[in-house]
């Protein structure tokens, strides 16, 4: 039996019972629950409706399949499964869609943080490397980026640098590029030629709404000074910079790209935002189960998620075991078939989830249901 059938005659079961609820007086006087419980009714109900197809379909086409030994019928009954085979995928991808619940970060924007890690110069060189694939990448989604602060290297490379990203489904094209990205090539700085491995982390922060994260203008401090480039030398003679404190949390954004003191509070206010915001989704997911993070993954952002090596023109990425031979590509921005591949994972994961508390649900059901009798 196709797995996505298994539970058909639960959620049979579980529209009804959500039917009576909503017909209860304390349910009916109560807006907000109501409303709540007919949203999930008109859900269960719209995937009993498509599992139902489902399973007409799949007898269609097993009747078919059994007509293919008859000379006379044969060819009528391949013509008809053929037919019928990209009804049913296109039924299976919206019944998973039903059971897979969307991803409560996916409409939002972003702020991406690139940040050099070991390896000196050259995962400051590496950081710059990134932050050019995922402003190709961007162009190629028609999203838009906006560098928010940076922290330049003398030979052009960065110590960090921090980028809005906003457009349609922005989170969900980049929310797994969270981790450390390893790279393993030879530095324009070697004279020898030897192949060195540096890392550069990413996190990826998806940015709140204005109402989430409200931010007491006495617990921040707020500095001005003026602002340098690399090497110390004056960018600006006036002070401009902003850097600000969040005295709870010790965390600290600062700002300093443009002229307008204003307009680097602003920038500044709005990474703070994005990382309290990420803060507090994490220790969510940890109370709720330690093993969920807002990452793919384990979530933490030393784990190592890829390796791009120069030398053969690959990139690995460790949580699918996925390699390509196209470096040079996925560098001018062709991540489709790596997003593409972790977006299937991360379905396979949530469905294979679903599954499981449909089942341990039923059998929960099935023991209520067994007591009320006796």
């Amino acid at each position: 039996m196709n797995p996505l059938l298994t539970d058909l005659d639960r959620f049979k079961v579980k529209v009804y019972k959500l039917a009576q609820r909503m017909s209860e007086p304390e349910v009916l006087s109560n807006h907000v629950l109501y409303q709540e419980l007919a949203i999930e009714h008109s859900r269960i109900s719209e995937l009993v409706e498509n599992l139902d197809k489902l399973k007409r379909l799949e007898t269609e086409i097993a009747e078919s399949t059994e007509l293919l030994d008859d000379k006379e019928l044969k060819e009528e009954a391949q013509a008809e499964i053929e037919r019928l085979r990209p009804e049913k995928a296109a039924l299976e991808r919206k019944i998973r869609n039903l059971l897979v619940p969307e991803d409560p970060m996916s409409g939002r924007d972003l702020v991406l943080e690139v940040r050099a890690g070991t390896g000196g110069e050259e995962a400051a060189l590496f950081a710059a490397s990134l932050l050019e694939m995922y402003m190709r990448f961007a162009e190629r989604k028609g999203l838009r980026m906006e560098v928010l602060a940076q922290s330049p290297t003398p030979l052009g490379g960065f110590r960090e640098v921090l980028v809005g990203v906003s457009g349609k489904q922005a989170y969900q094209y980049l929310k797994f590029e969270g981790g450390t990205h390893r790279v393993q090539r030879v530095p324009v700085t070697e004279s020898s030629g030897r192949i060195h491995t540096s890392a550069v982390t990413v996190a990826v922060l998806p940015e709140p709404d204005s109402i989430e994260i409200k931010i007491d203008p006495g617990e921040i401090r707020v500095d001005r000074f003026r602002s340098t480039g690399p090497g110390g030398q004056s960018v600006n003679t006036t002070d401009s910079a902003v850097r600000i404190t969040h005295i709870p949390t010790g965390l600290v954004v600062t700002c300093q790209d443009e002229k307008s003191q204003h307009r680097n509070k602003e920038r500044a206010m709005r990474v703070l935002r994005a990382r309290l915001y990420d803060s507090a989704v994490s220790q969510q997911h940890q109370r709720i189960d330690s093993e969920r993070r807002s990452m793919v993954g384990s979530g933490d952002r030393s784990g190592r998620i890829r390796t791009y090596n120069f030398p053969q023109n690959r990139v690995s990425d460790h949580r699918i075991n996925l390699t390509l031979y196209k470096l040079d590509s996925v560098l001018q921005g062709d991540l489709d078939e790596i997003v593409q591949a972790l977006a299937a994972d991360e379905e396979a994961r949530l469905l294979d989830e679903v599954m499981k508390s449909s089942q341990a649900d039923l059998h929960v059901d099935q023991d209520v249901d067994q007591e009320a009798g006796s």
